[in-house]
């Protein structure tokens, strides 16, 4: 069987690029314009060819000598996203980007696309930019099917929702993957992990627990590693740490005494997801802002570590991420859990060769005119 070639654009760290490899598709080309995020993406996919500069000067047809059998990506969102008040405008640039996604396919003619974004993007404009996407992407021959899925009901022990619309050139009907029934809870995800202090920083150290001690899911995450990598953690004032000791599990800033939360002078301002203690026993909250939002270990008094946010996202215990530690914690929190994109790019494979048939376009499927 032909081998399949996949480019990923925006790429950030490589979650996508992850799933997709795991999904038995091999990546030729990715780009991103953050230097760390393309050092960690050439760090984890060696032999891949990272180009870290402006999307808009780039000419696909230099990079790729074949047909791709899938592009795909996610433009930054800032613009879209329903968490953002100051510039969910269309006159935002970053909303101007998917034209530079639309341009790759439109170039390379790959059989499958792949388009992920916020979920905010599906009612962004009453959901008219969605429907934008779909015209722009008919005008160029390729049938869409989209939804927000969220990583939990895929094996990921996280509440991430997110937008993906998925497109080919090739005369298949697509279905999104079924739901997985049981879900990964954050004790499941890293109670083998090391219990680490405030502020620690230790590259490498013993797993708390053996492998037939551990989870399923952690099995899954430490194969070909013999150790836990990169326990770092924001180092946070006392008065933090102090408030930290007034939250339960499952509990946010309104567990705080009013005397410990002075420096706030309108708490009503503040967002459900600051100080929020994760919940041992339920999926993680959305973790794309946790060094800024301040999300607290179950048990432990302190913020979370690099590794257990990798966890939580479904990175394996063996990639590596470059940077600073401001820097990494920002590319955990923008990844597209890896494990969410192999189950999409399996189901895209499976359908694509045949081995699954799609009779009827999904209920979902947006008119576009």
């Amino acid at each position: 069987m032909e081998q399949k070639i996949g480019i990923d654009i925006f790429s950030g760290a490589g979650g996508l690029s992850w799933g997709a490899e795991n999904a038995g598709i091999k990546i030729r080309l990715a780009v991103e314009k953050d230097a760390s995020a393309a050092k960690t993406f050439s760090t984890n996919h060696p032999g891949v060819t990272v180009l870290c500069q402006d999307i808009t000067s780039i000419d696909p047809m230099a990079y790729v000598d074949q047909r791709p059998f899938i592009v795909f990506g996610g433009p930054p969102c800032q613009g879209f996203s329903i968490s953002n008040t100051k510039t969910r405008t269309v006159d935002n640039q970053n909303n101007l980007l998917f034209n530079e996604f639309v341009r790759f396919v439109e170039a390379l003619q790959p059989a499958w696309f792949l388009f992920e974004n916020v979920e905010g993007i599906k009612s962004f404009k009453r959901g008219e930019t969605v429907r934008l996407i779909k015209k722009c992407f008919a005008a160029i021959g390729y049938e869409t099917v989209e939804d927000v899925l969220y990583a939990s009901d895929y094996g990921v022990p996280q509440h991430r929702n997110r937008f993906f619309m998925v497109g080919n050139r090739i005369g298949k009907s697509f279905a999104f993957p079924d739901k997985i029934d049981q879900r990964v809870t954050v004790a499941e995800a890293i109670s083998d992990l090391p219990d680490l202090q405030n502020g620690d920083i230790n590259n490498e150290l013993p797993y708390k627990k053996t492998l037939g001690e551990a989870s399923d899911y952690a099995k899954m995450m430490r194969a070909n590693s013999s150790s836990s990598l990169q326990n770092f953690v924001s180092r946070n004032e006392d008065y933090v740490l102090e408030r930290y000791k007034h939250i339960g599990q499952g509990q946010n800033w309104r567990a705080i005494p009013i005397d410990l939360m002075s420096n706030y002078t309108d708490r009503n301002n503040c967002h459900s997801g600051i100080y929020k203690r994760l919940s041992a026993q339920a999926p993680s909250v959305v973790i794309s802002n946790y060094r800024k939002n301040m999300l607290i270990h179950p048990y432990q008094d302190r913020g979370l570590s690099v590794r257990e946010a990798a966890r939580l996202q479904s990175f394996p215990d063996h990639f590596k991420f470059e940077g600073s530690l401001m820097r990494i914690q920002q590319q955990i929190g923008n990844a597209v859990p890896p494990l969410l994109a192999e189950v999409i790019f399996k189901q895209i494979t499976l359908i694509s060769d045949g081995l699954i048939e799609v009779s009827q376009p999904p209920a979902n499927q947006l008119e576009i005119f």
